[in-house]
């Protein structure tokens, strides 16, 4: 394997994160607004909402794995993985602009359209965000490095889920003039164009630096029989899936949980008091007196309050991505992403306990919840990273494309079902998007998908960690290993 430089400039490390925004921007959408936007926007009726969104992305999830070995095989003087972030850029934004849009067909015509688009998009996700994640482990060698990458790309995360969490519902009401339908259209259409320029920059600012040696060149089904060995990468799969599930599931959920769960005039009362409302109204004057009269932010207190929720759980999601990397660099990035993801599974427990009007603590948890899983988001592919070293560490041989695409799997197959869930359990549950109030019934799958399932799921990644054996002295045994056979 040739030498490479372990240190990367602030730059590549902003420069890579973009790509990550980028492709937030869609992916934050799909798991939090796909079945609100299926149900309630381009009313396709629940059960089938669940069929697509299950179906469609299971799709993407098995091209993952073929997506990495084409990775893999690729060879460009641009290197294996960073030519697909440039290739793909236009597409992705294309599919992206054709799954929002909401053309008039009858039922039917509904359910094929959101099918076939949905496919092409989750399609065009794999073959980019596949090589994206990949690139992550051939930047650079040193786990520190790596580190401090995942924290500037996971910082970007945190900004594109704050943009669609917090911003998207707003702007959806004012682009569209209160039409959700064309404020969909014309918000991802932004978004797309956002996407494309920020993927060509993360191409122009990256560079492969662990290039693998010609006598290490294996065939694809080496690198299954290596996988099929390595522990590590196992149990990192399951718990991509379990994790991906929970965020796809609650997530999707909160706006109808906010929407006919919480009491609306006790919701009004909390933005009153503490200072939510005279905010946005000072916001919404200076607007005025700028003559964009177009762009101020919606009354509804629902709206509000699941913009402001959101908002309260990623500043404190980045207060934890903050402090994620010194803690791993101190006790290791397993110990960290375990205790992290089992407190935050029990600020998503107590949940079950609110009623409609125990508002402040709805708030309350989300911000620890956010806190403890903020310590677990830059680790997660820092240590898929070092999976991919374990695997050369115990083979001789880097098969990063393949690993990476595997977890991308486990990524899109934990959204395809929690996603499924979503529009699966409503429509178990009664839910009919007609009705102001939901039947009691759909009361409580909704306020169980926010709770006690979320809980479960998490619960099961966390257990997936005890067989995941890269402990912290492991960790800097395989680094430094490593370095010297790269020599």
């Amino acid at each position: 394997m040739k030498p490479a430089s372990q240190k990367i400039s602030v730059i590549e490390k902003i420069g890579y994160s973009l790509g990550d925004l980028s492709a937030n921007l869609i992916f934050q959408t799909l798991m939090t607004f796909l079945a609100y936007f299926y149900t309630d926007v381009y009313r396709v009726p629940p059960a089938a909402a669940s069929a697509i969104i299950f179906a469609g992305g299971m799709v993407g999830a098995f091209f993952n794995p073929v997506m990495g070995a084409i990775a893999d095989r690729t060879k460009t003087r641009w290197g294996k993985f960073r030519p697909w972030i440039l290739w793909t850029a236009i597409p992705f934004g294309v599919f992206a602009i054709l799954a929002f849009s909401t053309p008039n067909f009858g039922e039917n015509g509904k359910i094929i359209y959101a099918l076939v688009t949905y496919i092409l998009l989750v399609l065009i996700y794999a073959a980019n965000n596949t090589p994206y994640a990949a690139l992550s482990g051939v930047i650079t060698g040193n786990m520190a490095e790596r580190n401090s990458l995942s924290s500037y790309r996971f910082t970007a995360v945190m900004v594109a889920q704050f943009i669609v969490q917090v911003l998207l519902l707003p702007l959806v009401l004012i682009l569209g003039d209160g039409d959700r339908t064309t404020g969909f259209e014309k918000t991802m259409t932004i978004f797309a164009v956002i996407g494309v320029i920020f993927f060509i920059i993360t191409f122009l600012t990256t560079k492969e630096r662990i290039i693998p040696a010609k006598e290490q060149e294996s065939s694809l089904k080496q690198d299954l029989k290596d996988l099929s060995k390595n522990k590590p990468w196992i149990a990192m799969l399951i718990l991509t899936v379990f994790v991906f599930i929970t965020l796809a599931l609650k997530n999707g959920m909160y706006v109808f949980y906010f929407k006919y769960y919480l009491s609306e005039p006790h919701l009004a009362a909390f933005l009153d008091n503490y200072g939510f409302n005279g905010f946005i109204d000072g916001l919404n004057s200076v607007l005025v007196s700028m003559d964009l009269h177009g762009f101020q932010w919606p009354e509804d207190a629902p709206t509000s309050g699941f913009s402001l929720f959101n908002a309260v759980g990623i500043i404190f999601m980045i207060i934890g991505i903050a402090l994620s990397k010194s803690l791993a660099d101190k006790f290791g990035k397993r110990e960290v992403f375990g205790f992290g993801l089992f407190f935050s599974a029990l600020f998503l427990l107590v949940f079950i306990f609110y009623s409609p009007t125990a508002v402040a603590l709805v708030f309350l948890s989300q911000i620890l919840h956010g806190f403890f899983y903020g310590l677990t988001i830059p680790l997660l592919w820092a240590m898929i990273a070092d999976v991919a070293d374990y695997s050369e560490w115990k083979n001789n041989r880097r098969a990063t494309g393949i690993i990476f695409s595997a977890m991308v799997f486990g990524l899109k197959a934990g959204l395809s079902v929690g996603g499924a869930l979503v529009a699966g359990i409503l429509a178990a549950f009664g839910y009919n998007e007609q009705l102001l109030v939901q039947l009691p019934e759909t009361i409580t799958g909704i306020k169980l998908s926010v709770s006690i399932f979320p809980t479960i799921t998490f619960m099961i990644s966390v257990a997936c960690l005890f067989f995941y054996e890269i402990n912290k002295k492991m960790e800097v045994q395989i680094e430094n290993d490593l370095i010297s056979s790269r020599k």
